[in-house]
């Protein structure tokens, strides 16, 4: 194959590379470079089997591809790489009638099996954080009732003429054992408050949280609707699903302080149905597809793969767990919660199955 024959596979998405007899790279498309993180004259000349850990498999194509025991083969590959994430990748095999470069090989990202993948850790992380915040607001719920006791007890025998500062201590104690009573109380509350299911009508949750919000920041702020108006009722829990849109709306209001105060700050609200979904490995004909999307400075990025985590807030004196609370609402409808940030758009996706 000659350069300019090889110019069209440039301009592909795909992951394309032509190997020659002895199963070296020869050439790589800018696509290939983006996957395998490392530039084509890098790659040229190396062996393919050899940037993976586990090449074997890609060899015994590679050999059946050069011998013609085939035109073209696929195969859902997991590509193991020395210290980073396995590629998961479907692979297409192409021998070609080119004696110095008998074989093709084009590698597709596997997004669905991504997702899966992607979903499992989600659902892993919730699970340790439930389990998480229900041992450690046990453990600090006790010792807390013991010392607002004391402190009232303490306040209760000073003398009448006691200086006033004394008595603003005892209030100090009693005060910030209230106030990590209420932090308690907030982590425990999805998992006291009972699961109230009924007909859920989602525009009227998104227009409860657009009053709401907009009665907080009447100026400066347009809350955009994008409905699909045949998205059908479901079962749900109306309060808990309002919440949810509540805590996620609220935050990027409050992210969008500077554009507010330009008057050119903007959330939207998007519903949509997505079809053929796979949910928690359950695969669902219909969903729910809800995205809340803002033009915001987007999300810190050290923080953006932890931002359902407890206690994990970008802003400053922010209790960080408005997002934890509904990510769990959200996965007691079934449903899961996704983010994308970037400085410009931040987009929460929720999906929720549909009967």
């Amino acid at each position: 194959m000659t350069p300019a024959s090889l110019a069209g596979l440039d301009l592909l998405a795909s992951a394309v590379l032509v190997l020659d007899a002895d199963g070296c790279i020869i050439y790589a498309n800018p696509a290939a470079e983006n996957l395998l993180e490392s530039s084509a004259k890098l790659l040229q000349h190396q062996r393919l089997t050899s940037l993976f850990l586990n090449g074997e498999k890609l060899q015994q194509m590679f050999d059946q591809a050069a011998a013609h025991l085939f035109d073209d083969k696929r195969q859902d590959l997991a590509l193991e790489r020395m210290g980073r994430e396995p590629l998961q990748v479907n692979v297409i095999v192409t021998a070609l009638d080119q004696p110095e470069t008998p074989v093709l090989i084009e590698l597709r990202e596997n997004v669905q099996l991504l997702k899966l993948h992607r979903e499992e850790r989600l659902l892993d992380q919730s699970e340790a954080n439930k389990e998480l915040i229900r041992n450690l607001a046990h453990e600090i719920k006790n010792p807390l009732g013991g010392i607002r006791g004391a402190a009232q007890l303490l306040e209760m025998e000073l003398p009448e003429r006691a200086l006033a500062p004394l008595r603003e201590y005892t209030q100090v104690i009693i005060k910030e054992a209230d106030r990590l009573q209420t932090l308690v109380d907030r982590l425990l509350a999805p998992h006291r408050r009972p699961h109230i299911v009924g007909d859920v009508n989602i525009h009227e949750v998104f227009e409860r949280v657009r009053s709401l919000i907009l009665a907080e920041f009447p100026n400066g702020l347009t809350i955009k609707r994008d409905y699909d108006l045949s998205v059908p009722e479901f079962r749900g829990d109306k309060e808990q699903l309002i919440q949810a849109v509540l805590n996620i709306a609220h935050n990027a209001a409050q992210a969008l302080a500077e554009r507010i105060a330009n008057g050119d700050a903007m959330i939207t609200f998007q519903t949509r149905v997505a079809r053929q979904v796979t949910l928690a490995k359950v695969r669902y004909r219909l969903a729910l597809d809800l995205h809340i999307v803002d033009n915001g400075p987007g999300i810190p990025p050290d923080i953006q793969h932890r931002i359902f985590y407890p206690l994990v807030s970008g802003r400053e004196g922010g209790s960080g767990l408005g997002l934890t609370l509904t990510q769990t609402f959200i996965q007691q409808h079934m449903g899961v919660i996704e983010c994308e940030s970037r400085p410009g758009c931040t987009d929460f996706r929720i999906l929720i199955p549909l009967p």
